[in-house]
């Protein structure tokens, strides 16, 4: 792992010039805010249009990296600085993002350790640490996913290790952190509700209120600890409206392949229908595309989707899930939950991003040493995952990079994958 540590960081140092996304004015517009205003002022301050829409441990969390950013240049923790991007700037920013991807690095360690110290973990591991989504999403189009996907898979390996509440206490942090994460929630749930709070009693299973009581309120102590502030000031409505911006259009500017995706899609290919039919088409709609910033997406055939309506449908889909979890809480079938309600959600949620599929890929990964058929649909949605990633790096310069590294991470991890599951 120390070998592939040393040549993954070595390639991200490689891509410190490759292109940025918004999202690397984002991110800086985030440090500038948290350095320079008051708490009471962060999820009020709107000079820039990329306001400040992640729960508060991500806001500390840059907090944090803006005390080593006014060492390095000082003018890009200036609010008004609007999409300053100073060498220094961006050799920081890009510097952090690898460091912080230490974390995933470690929990990674620990899952080789605990999981099985076996050659196809080790595989695994690397083949995570070394996936080109996580190169493409954090250390081209810029985010800082690593270091969440790390605490994710710490909160997974307690859960393997048994100690239930830390991987609730570790979850509730990751959350947050970031709240797309919230997709996973459910799973956690059900799963810590009935393998921690029940406990067996003979040949039965006893509620343990003790034991509810614990984990309810170490997971409302990381809220509190969280948001705590901004209560106290009265701003969870303004935070909350940060968070959950409804207003945004149905499917995500670049399309998240999911089903809504393929809706919208039929309403286009109808509207063609429609007008050599002579149907009645909403006038407003014809040429109306998904809006990923901005507005609800507007249909013209099909009816109009609300948030209600993912929620009903993402939820269903859930359900059929969680029932076995229920009567069945084993480990195996929590990361399985794990990934099918992240996917579900993916498939049939509001304003989804298409970066969302690396949250499935991460425990699909760990489920991949299971059986072959588990590896082969790995890979395949591995792959299919990246290539849906590619519309992020538009640019011809980065057309290369993108196909010759998912091109050798396949033809590397593929064949040790197979050669490890036939050992």
């Amino acid at each position: 792992m120390q070998n592939l540590l040393i040549i993954s960081t070595f390639i991200k140092l490689l891509l410190i010039p490759a292109y940025r996304s918004t999202d690397f004015e984002v991110h800086r517009n985030w440090l500038a805010i948290t350095h320079s205003l008051p708490i009471n002022q962060w999820y009020l301050e709107k000079t820039s249009e990329w306001t400040l829409d992640y729960p508060p441990f991500f806001a500390w969390f840059e907090k944090l990296l803006s005390f080593f950013a006014a060492f390095v240049d000082p003018k890009m923790l200036k609010i008004e600085n609007l999409e300053y991007a100073s060498n220094e700037t961006v050799i920081f920013q890009r510097l952090s993002v690898i460091v912080s991807e230490l974390l995933l690095f470690w929990a990674l360690s620990r899952y080789t350790k605990y999981f099985g110290n076996k050659y196809i973990h080790w595989v695994i591991a690397g083949s995570i640490l070394m996936h080109p989504g996580v190169i493409i999403v954090d250390h081209i189009h810029f985010q800082y996913n690593g270091i969440l996907y790390g605490i994710l898979l710490l909160s997974i390996v307690e859960a393997k290790r048994n100690n239930l509440l830390l991987s609730g206490i570790l979850f509730a942090v990751l959350l947050n952190f970031k709240h797309i994460y919230l997709y996973m929630a459910p799973a956690y749930f059900v799963y810590l509700l009935k393998s921690y709070c029940y406990i067996q009693d003979g040949p039965a299973m006893t509620f343990s209120l003790q034991r509810f009581i614990l984990l309810g309120s170490s997971v409302i102590a990381v809220f509190l600890l969280s948001f705590g502030p901004f209560i106290y000031f009265g701003q969870i409505p303004n935070v909350l409206q940060r968070l959950f911006p409804f207003t945004r259009g149905l499917c995500h500017a670049y399309w998240a392949p999911n089903f809504w995706a393929l809706y919208a899609a039929a309403d286009r290919a109808l509207i063609i229908l429609g007008k050599k039919l002579g149907w009645k088409l909403k006038e407003e709609a014809i040429g109306s595309m998904t809006k990923g910033f901005v507005g609800d997406t507007q249909f013209a055939v099909l009816p109009t989707i609300e948030a209600i309506h993912t929620l009903i449908f993402t939820t269903g889909v859930q359900l059929i899930v969680l029932q076995k979890l229920w009567r069945k809480p084993t480990f195996n079938n929590f990361l399985s939950s794990l990934l099918l309600c992240a996917f579900a959600t993916y498939l049939f949620g509001w304003h989804v991003h298409e970066k969302a599929i690396m949250i499935v890929l991460i425990p699909y990964g760990l489920m991949a040493t299971d059986s072959k058929l588990n590896l082969r649909v790995f890979v395949i949605l591995s792959i299919a995952g990246i290539y849906s990633l590619y519309p992020l790096l538009f640019q011809p310069t980065e057309t290369p990079i993108k196909l010759v590294y998912t091109l050798l991470w396949a033809f590397t991890v593929v064949p040790s994958l197979s050669y490890s599951m036939n050992m």
